[in-house]
């Protein structure tokens, strides 16, 4: 029996909907999250970012020793946008005539890291757990940077982790591999002067020009595909230069954003960058500087263990499917966890709310399967635990 009703799963979620963590203020869904676990008698670990007083990680463990699996979610949220395109509250939980929960959030990915939370108390208190870690890892700035994840990494939290479940929304399938992500800020500088009288200054607009132009002429000549993962992919998304039309400007710049695989990976597209900026600087008197901000690399695994082939298993037996074990073109904070683990390591990205919900207007989950989520982790995690070697 479990331990708490659909309707206090449903609250729990709700709760952290109302939470308006929107690219910040992970500390207060932290602070929520370890009331919650406190309750139930499981020990918290805030982890606060360095330098930001509202955000911060939060990690909780049941069981003792090994084997240690760990199990994540992140707690930001990305801006609603236009609110009057919604037909909900953004930030109340809103149940409507279908089963379907909308709200920021709702999917990507406050269900999945409520349900594994839940599952968590529900494991403790039932003493399904015979042996080894569940060790919960409530993540910041995942939407941007990942810098939490980087922390967690940072302070040892996954040395001694064999397997990782991250619960983004993926219900459609199994997720063990997917693509990096980077994105690079260019910067010109130039020197400004009269338009009357270009030679007294330097125009930073054109070496950032002839940077995108050669760039994009180097990269057309890259012809590397995965069979998982696809082809990486390299945009200028936006550019920005001068402030005045009769000025000469001195300053430009032009944000990139890349998925890469792990056959071109982000090392490649950084020392692609520096060779273009190399060439540019050689045939004028630019300043060019490379600032690569996001730094996210492909996660690749074999997908080949009992982790994932018993996530499977149950998967396909709570929703009666046969599950497609898959790649995503999305990153997770799997970059960062899993930056020193080899392709042999357990990963599964698995969890409540479809893809194509993620970042959209009116997000929804449906609560079935929200609520089954948290009886399949429930079962998943002390089973994989109790059956290891």
């Amino acid at each position: 029996m479990s331990v708490l009703s659909s309707d206090e799963r449903v609250k729990i979620l709700s709760d952290m909907i109302e939470i308006q963590s929107v690219n910040e203020k992970e500390l207060d869904v932290a602070h929520y999250l370890e009331k919650l676990f406190n309750k139930h008698g499981i020990q918290t670990q805030i982890e606060q970012l360095e330098g930001e007083s509202t955000r911060a990680n939060l990690v909780a463990e049941i069981g003792n020793g090994k084997p240690v699996i760990g199990v994540s979610g992140h707690m930001d949220v990305v801006t609603t946008g236009d609110d009057s395109l919604w037909n909900y509250d953004p930030f109340k939980l809103t149940e409507d005539d279908q089963g379907r929960l909308h709200g920021r959030g709702s999917a990507d990915m406050k269900s999945g890291l409520a349900a594994l939370a839940i599952s968590l108390i529900e494991i403790k208190e039932a003493g399904t757990l015979e042996q080894g870690t569940i060790r919960f890892m409530a993540t910041a700035g995942e939407e941007i940077t990942s810098n939490g994840a980087a922390l967690l990494h940072k302070k040892g939290y996954m040395d001694d982790v064999e397997a990782l479940l991250i619960a983004e929304p993926s219900q459609d399938g199994i997720v063990y591999t997917h693509k990096g992500t980077m994105d690079i800020q260019v910067v010109s500088k130039g020197k400004s002067s009269h338009s009357s009288m270009p030679e007294l200054g330097y125009n930073a607009i054109n070496p950032l020009v002839d940077f995108i132009h050669y760039l994009n002429n180097e990269y057309s000549k890259v012809d590397i595909k995965s069979d998982l993962l696809g082809t990486p992919t390299m945009n200028s998304t936006i550019i920005t230069g001068g402030d005045q039309v009769n000025s000469i400007p001195a300053y430009a710049e032009s944000l990139f954003n890349m998925r890469t695989i792990p056959d071109y990976d982000n090392n490649k597209f950084e020392n692609l960058f520096n060779s273009i900026k190399d060439r540019v600087e050689q045939e004028s008197n630019a300043d060019i500087t490379v600032n690569p901000y996001v730094n996210r690399d492909p996660v690749y695994t074999k997908g080949d263990n009992e982790f994932l082939k018993l996530a499977k298993s149950l998967g396909d037996e709570y929703f009666d499917r046969d599950l497609e074990v898959t790649s995503s073109t999305a990153t997770t904070d799997a970059s960062y966890l899993m930056k020193d683990k080899d392709d042999n390591f357990s990963f599964v990205m698995y969890g409540p709310g479809e893809t194509g919900q993620a970042h959209q207007v009116d997000e929804y989950v449906y609560k079935h399967t929200y609520l089954k989520f948290i009886d399949l982790y429930s079962q998943l995690l002390p089973q994989y635990l109790n059956n290891a070697n």
